[in-house]
């Protein structure tokens, strides 16, 4: 039988990550890290050597340094924290993590970016309907990324690496990002829906008390997804739109029929 699919519509917010989400930029930042910790394995010795699986286990969905932590820390390496101004060729968490930030930005300038069709599509519809959206990235590109994508309009609210580091807001898994972006939304979280592709973040959304975590399988996989927090998973966000821009449907949130 066909998972259960939720209505978006009927939402009183929807908090999308970016990166995997809403843009491809999850390979953008996924050679911009195996360029730098290939490198910096290889000249410190470390082993096994870096694989997608590390990215997916230890990186995905967290903010820069602190998967710079998490993927040393499994290797039982450690190193200087650093200051986040350290140059990138500084030998700290921070300087590495500066690194990688480096080659990805890079490589979104000399490429450009394209939100995926289906997320634009839920996107647009979403907000043609009136709900309201926000963004809850752990990257500090964010807002680079949203505007050279050409969806930043669609959002009201950003809570990006830049305002958790601002405010002092714990990493994904923890709840507090989602947390966060549910009070800018101005959303209760039992009301409001979260679309992750990462398990850090479904973790995160989950913890937040987000009624419904929408994971999007672009290679964590639909269990990983699962155990960490997701209510459902889907491969691409067009599967939401599920034809209900074509039928008039009463608002819960105010009471009016409109068409959404």
């Amino acid at each position: 039988m066909p998972e259960a699919l939720p209505d978006l519509f009927h939402a009183d917010g929807v908090l999308f990550d970016l990166d995997g989400v809403l843009t491809p930029t999850a390979e953008v930042h996924m050679r911009a890290w195996k360029v730098v910790f290939d490198d910096v394995f290889e000249r410190w010795g470390i082993t096994p050597p870096y694989t997608d699986a590390d990215y997916y286990d230890y990186v995905d969905g967290k903010k820069r340094y602190d998967g710079v932590a998490s993927l040393l820390h499994s290797r039982n390496v450690e190193v200087p924290w650093g200051e986040v101004d350290d140059e990138p060729e500084a030998e700290t968490i921070c300087g590495i993590g500066n690194r990688k930030n480096a080659a990805f930005a890079i490589s979104l300038r000399g490429e450009g970016i394209a939100p995926y069709p289906g997320s634009l599509a839920l996107v647009e519809a979403l907000h043609a309907a009136g709900v309201p959206l926000g963004v809850v990235s752990s990257s500090k590109n964010a807002e680079e990324v949203l505007g050279a994508a050409g969806i930043r309009s669609f959002f009201s609210i950003v809570v990006d690496g830049v305002v958790a580091e601002r405010e002092g807001l714990a990493s994904k898994p923890a709840a507090d990002m989602f947390a966060a972006g549910a009070v800018a939304l101005g959303v209760e979280p039992a009301r409001a829906v979260a679309v992750e592709d990462a398990t850090s973040g479904a973790a995160s959304a989950a913890a937040a008390g987000i009624a419904i975590v929408i994971g999007v399988d672009r290679g964590t996989g639909a269990d990983a997804l699962r155990t960490a927090g997701a209510t459902v998973v889907v491969d691409d966000l067009a599967v939401l739109l599920n034809d209900t821009r074509d039928n008039t449907r009463t608002d819960t949130r105010d009471n009016t029929s409109e068409t959404a």
